[in-house]
């Protein structure tokens, strides 16, 4: 068995391990059904929650193996200072990217898998997009990306709780939220 000290220390591991969790990832995604069109679209026009149901589960699942492993120390955070120019830029081109495509990069890599030639070329784009990002990253860093710094880096500092007490009230408000959306018959 592979060792948590040679994952955090072979870079090509850490690489092979990243690309099989995302692979694992976007085949549940496309099992899940959220990698088809009609469904984001049904979301989008809030008569389908497919959608919300699967990420809800996947942010439940992921903060308790996060918060988990971190307990165990077996793993170590590297929170990166959040702005409020990153949020509001990065949230502006997601959007934009998602309303013209109809995915998000997560799901678009799904329906790739799954051979959907629109979200292969929604990918190209991506792959474009993510270029020029890089090309002009020293001008926006500056003018727009480092403006308006948060309180703090994550949640349970912002707050001054210990983490488990913040894991355990959202874990509470999305099982809350997923047992809404069942009742409702979303």
């Amino acid at each position: 068995m592979i060792s948590l000290a040679a994952i955090r220390s072979g870079p090509r591991l850490q690489v092979v391990l990243g690309l099989a969790t995302g692979i694992v990832f976007g085949f549940l995604l496309q099992k899940g059904g959220v990698t088809e069109y009609d469904v984001i679209l049904g979301q989008l026009l809030l008569s389908d929650f497919t959608v919300v149901k699967v990420m809800l589960s996947a942010v439940l699942v992921g903060m308790i193996g996060v918060f988990a492993l971190k307990a165990a120390g077996a793993v170590r955070l590297h929170c990166r200072a959040g702005t409020v120019g990153a949020t509001v830029s990065g949230g502006l081109v997601f959007g934009a990217g998602f309303a013209l495509l109809g995915y998000c990069p997560g799901t678009a890599a799904g329906a790739v898998g799954a051979g959907a030639l629109d979200a292969l070329i929604g990918m190209a784009g991506m792959v474009v997009g993510a270029g020029i990002f890089a090309r002009l990253y020293p001008r926006i860093e500056k003018s727009v990306l480092n403006r308006g710094g948060f309180p703090a880096d994550t949640l349970p500092e912002l707050l001054g709780i210990r983490p488990g007490i913040v894991v355990a009230l959202v874990a509470f408000v999305i099982i809350a939220l997923l047992y809404l959306i069942a009742v409702a018959g979303f």
